[in-house]
């Protein structure tokens, strides 16, 4: 009689387990880059906010405000946590901002 084979030999499991590592390791190149554009498109969307609450404040008051004084009117609700307003209307990138927004 002729044995039937029960199982995979060791040699199998170890080149699908290589395999499996290879794939998981492509997928997590790939994720990476999408949290990346991510950050942006949040960065993005900040910036614009506030471009749109300043020209609103310009339209109102003739004068460009100063970060505090979008608050107090409630053109914004919170005060951007990535970006100030300074003088003439101009938006810059806090110091020390870790979100990588500029």
């Amino acid at each position: 009689m002729k044995k039937e084979d029960e199982g995979f030999t060791l040699i199998e499991l170890l080149i699908v387990i290589v395999i499996l590592g290879i794939l998981a390791t492509v997928v997590v190149f790939a994720v990476g880059g999408i949290t990346d554009r991510g950050k942006k498109s949040t960065c993005d969307a900040d910036r614009k906010t506030l471009e749109v609450a300043v020209e609103a404040y310009n339209a109102q008051y003739g004068v460009y405000p100063n970060d505090e004084a979008l608050l107090t009117p409630s053109y914004m609700r919170t005060a951007s946590s990535n970006y100030d307003v300074a003088g003439g209307g101009a938006i810059n990138a806090q110091a020390g901002n870790t979100n990588g927004c500029t």
